[in-house]
C-alpha cells in the first residue's frame, strides 16, 4: 500500500489548524499545508475540491476530504484515521 498524499488548507494563526496539524505531527504523517490567508490559487483549488467549504482547516488524505478539525478528531476517536493514513480501503 502506498501512503496517502495529505493536503490541508489553513489560514495564519487559526487555533484549529494548529490542533489539526498537531494530530497529524502526532501521527507522523507527512503532509503539504496550503496558507490561504491572503486567498489566491490555493483557495481557488481547495474550493473546488471541497466546493461547501468555507472554514478552515479543510483535510484532504488521499482522494478522501476528510474536512476540518473536528472531522479529524472525530475520525481518531473512532478509530479510522490510523488506517486512513496508511492508505487501507474502506477506512
Amino acid at each position: 500500500m502506498t501512503t496517502p498524499t495529505i493536503d490541508i488548507y489553513t489560514k495564519f494563526a487559526c487555533p484549529f489548524c494548529v490542533r489539526a496539524k498537531q494530530l497529524l505531527d502526532s501521527k507522523g504523517a507527512a503532509y503539504t499545508e496550503h496558507d490561504i490567508t491572503m486567498g489566491g490559487p490555493k483557495r481557488e483549488e481547495m474550493n473546488a475540491r471541497a466546493p461547501l467549504a468555507r472554514t478552515v482547516p479543510q483535510i484532504f488524505i488521499g482522494n478522501t476530504h476528510v474536512g476540518g478539525c473536528d472531522d479529524l478528531f472525530a475520525l481518531e476517536r473512532a478509530g479510522k484515521l490510523d488506517p486512513l493514513l496508511a492508505g487501507e480501503a474502506g477506512a
